[in-house]
């Protein structure tokens, strides 16, 4: 059969792709030493605070990255946009249910876009990407005093008895001990947050390799060359040929 070329994931959502994989690639890696820099033998000084530093630049790129795809979901093309990303519309229900039988009789309908099961996937995923973006900036300010809430997080450790130009991460006679105290306090659920949501998105992340190597195979080696090219091949009648939209 002769196959049908279709244009799906355009620039700006095959860069931001990318970046992404890159980036949290990186975070991870640099957040599983961090987590484990006691055992490795890594002193704070200087080097849990140069992992963390270079944790937080990486970071930034990150969250830059991702605002971007937020704001394209809103002007980006058509299998860009929200209405073709969130697992919600009149049709979703009944799509659903026909891909999951699809799924498991070995006949799921062709998705130029995303298919049902990837929607609920990728909406949980851009969820807790936010989350853990969010809490992330927190931690850069109470961890190396980094922006964007280093300044504020200076000024609240030093109190009136340090000058805050001077506080230091992992220097204790920097800070006045009661306020430090108070602001670890502060970050103590942020923390557990964000150390919690780091192992739920490599659950979730491996999830989303196996669904993408899974729909590869039974697509005809389609789908990942399109975060490569931004289109895809074949010789069914896509379902959402409407241009993305439920």
């Amino acid at each position: 059969m002769a196959l049908t070329e279709y244009r799906t994931w355009d620039r700006t959502q095959r860069v931001f792709h990318w970046v992404n994989f890159l980036a949290v690639l990186t975070l991870a890696a640099i957040g599983t030493v961090i987590l484990n820099a006691d055992a490795l033998g890594i002193p704070n000084d200087p080097g849990v605070i140069i992992l963390k530093t270079t944790h937080v630049y990486v970071g930034y790129v990150f969250v830059v990255n991702l605002l971007w795809r937020l704001v394209w979901l809103f002007v980006g093309g058509p299998f860009a946009r929200w209405s073709a990303l969130l697992p919600a519309g009149p049709k979703f229900g009944s799509r659903l249910a026909v891909f999951v039988k699809g799924v498991f009789s070995g006949d799921a309908p062709f998705y130029i876009g995303h298919n049902p099961l990837a929607r609920i996937a990728l909406t949980l995923l851009v969820l807790l990407l936010v989350v853990q973006g969010a809490t992330g900036l927190v931690l850069a300010g109470t961890d190396v005093y980094l922006p964007p809430l280093g300044n504020t997080m200076r000024e609240w450790v030093a109190a009136d008895t340090h000058d805050p130009a001077l506080v230091r991460p992992y220097s204790p006679d920097t800070v006045n001990a009661a306020a430090y105290a108070e602001m670890r306090a502060f970050r103590s659920p942020i923390v557990e947050t964000h150390e919690t949501l780091y192992f739920v998105l490599l659950a979730l992340i491996a999830v989303h390799i196996a669904a993408a190597v899974y729909a590869e195979l039974r697509e005809g080696g389609t789908v990942v060359s399109a975060m490569f090219t931004g289109r895809k091949f074949s010789a069914r009648e896509p379902v959402d040929r409407e241009q993305g939209g439920y």
